[in-house]
């Protein structure tokens, strides 16, 4: 097995994981995991570990359980390749979205990325508005967005869907290639040097095996053609999975997702809608909702159409799906808060001494 250097180990990492390596443990990076499952690359090659029980014990949810790309603090079990994970590296990135379901539940489906590679079909995929939500998690996750338009050989107006994109995802890279035209990837060379990791997401169908197949240089993931009838992408990729490209980078291949549930938005918002809040910044009132408030710049530049309004109905519905979710999450914590609360109570009770 190579060294951790080839997995994006660095200084940092090795700072980071000293508190783990002072209790005789040893680092290794999640390259997959199915059901509690996860096969982990070390120094000295790949291992089974599961998760200790106290870390599942102490875990807030599944997002401070292990996740693919994390680092985790690793203690063999025997002389075998079996081992157990108890601790998991504070992570530098986490691609995160909420569950699918009905639940307030976070879903981890990246860690430890520098690049989000959002790649969406140049066929009847196309659709600006997922990618706008795509680009609001990607900035959230505090990796860098990069939008990957795949199957360029199929139109004659990419250079338009191209600029598309770049009006709903201002300062953000837009890349048109062809998976069937290995020298269009040249494109993405610049966010694969050695070290360096990447994943690739997107809907069904978009075509991340195939692309990830050619970076690779071998036919390692299941492809699949969209169906004719409808154009419907069809899941080949199940599982998330990290892989070490033959130039040194790092790539993780995900399963398409035909449900993306916004989880939270620190800073995101802000930076997916760069357009809206400098304008915003002009606004009569400092917390001008930028509805029918007088003196609303941002209306103002939708009235004279330097801003396209379903550009703005796109800022509000994505604020206020976070407002919900925002106040389910409250609502959660609260009652979290309360059956703590109930138990120690009950305790409590159980306990007293009898008079």
């Amino acid at each position: 097995m190579p060294p951790l250097a080839t997995l994006g180990w660095d200084d940092a990492w090795a700072q980071a994981f000293a508190p783990f390596a002072a209790d005789g443990l040893v680092p290794g990076r999640v390259a997959r995991e199915n059901r509690g499952i996860h096969r982990v690359l070390t120094e000295t090659g790949e291992v089974v570990a599961s998760a200790a029980g106290r870390l599942r014990l102490e875990a807030r949810g599944r997002i401070d359980l292990p996740a693919v790309g994390d680092w985790v603090a690793l203690r063999a079990e025997t002389a075998t390749v079996r081992a157990v994970v108890q601790g998991v590296v504070p992570r530098r990135s986490a691609f995160v979205r909420r569950a699918a379901g009905e639940g307030t539940t976070e879903q981890v489906v990246a860690a430890n990325v520098d690049s989000v590679l959002l790649v969406s079909g140049l066929d009847h995929d196309f659709n600006p508005r997922r990618i706008e939500r795509y680009v609001l998690l990607a900035w959230e996750s505090g990796a860098r967005p990069v939008v990957v338009l795949n199957k360029a050989d199929l139109r004659d107006d990419v250079e338009e869907c191209r600029r598309a994109i770049e009006q709903v995802a201002p300062g953000v890279d837009v890349l048109a290639v062809s998976a069937r035209d290995p020298p269009s990837l040249a494109v993405l060379h610049p966010y694969l040097a050695p070290g360096r990791t990447v994943a690739l997401l997107g809907s069904s169908g978009v075509g991340k095996s195939t692309l990830l197949n050619r970076l690779l240089g071998s036919e390692v993931q299941p492809t699949r053609a969209v169906r004719e009838r409808d154009q419907r992408g069809r899941h080949t990729t199940t599982e998330r999975h990290l892989f070490v490209l033959p130039g040194g980078a790092l790539a993780i291949d995900t399963p398409g997702m035909r449900e993306l549930q916004l989880w939270e938005a620190g800073g995101g918002l802000e930076a997916t809608f760069d357009d809206v809040e400098s304008l915003a910044a002009r606004c009569r009132f400092r917390d001008c909702g930028h509805g029918s408030e007088p003196g609303c710049a941002v209306q103002a530049a939708v009235a004279e159409g330097s801003l396209p309004r379903d550009r703005l109905d796109s800022f509000h519905k994505l604020r206020g799906e976070l407002r919900h979710l925002q106040r389910k999450q409250d609502e959660r914590v609260l009652a979290e808060d309360n059956r703590k609360v109930r138990a120690v109570h009950k305790a409590a009770r159980k306990h007293r001494p009898r008079e």
